[in-house]
């Protein structure tokens, strides 16, 4: 769930939104929910019987599933960023033509 967030939202934030930093904290509010809801439902799974995303043992602490969320994170940060510099670039292109003539 957090990497169709991160492929739907991240880049776009950086491009459409002006400020980097409302795009950051945009995108850093929506992979929160996300990442809530996820963990959520991979709970329920694993006090289910499913031991897929968590260990079954409860005292062991789930670095596995912290380094992917984390790692998906980066990257949207740095899709955010991404399309912050293209879109940037994107809105102060030259609009007009030079007409002087070369010499």
């Amino acid at each position: 769930m957090v990497a169709i967030v991160t492929v739907l939202f991240a880049f776009a934030l950086g491009f459409f939104l002006r400020n980097r930093i409302s795009a950051y904290v945009a995108y850093v509010a929506i992979y929160g929910y996300a990442f809530t809801f996820q963990t959520l439902y991979l709970l329920r799974d694993w006090v289910g019987g499913d031991h897929s995303a968590f260990a079954a043992d409860p005292e062991t602490i789930p670095f596995d599933y912290l380094a992917v969320t984390a790692g998906i994170y980066l990257i949207g940060l740095v899709l955010v960023a991404l399309g912050h510099r293209l879109g940037t670039k994107r809105r102060t292109r030259a609009r007009a033509v030079d007409l002087d003539v070369a010499k």
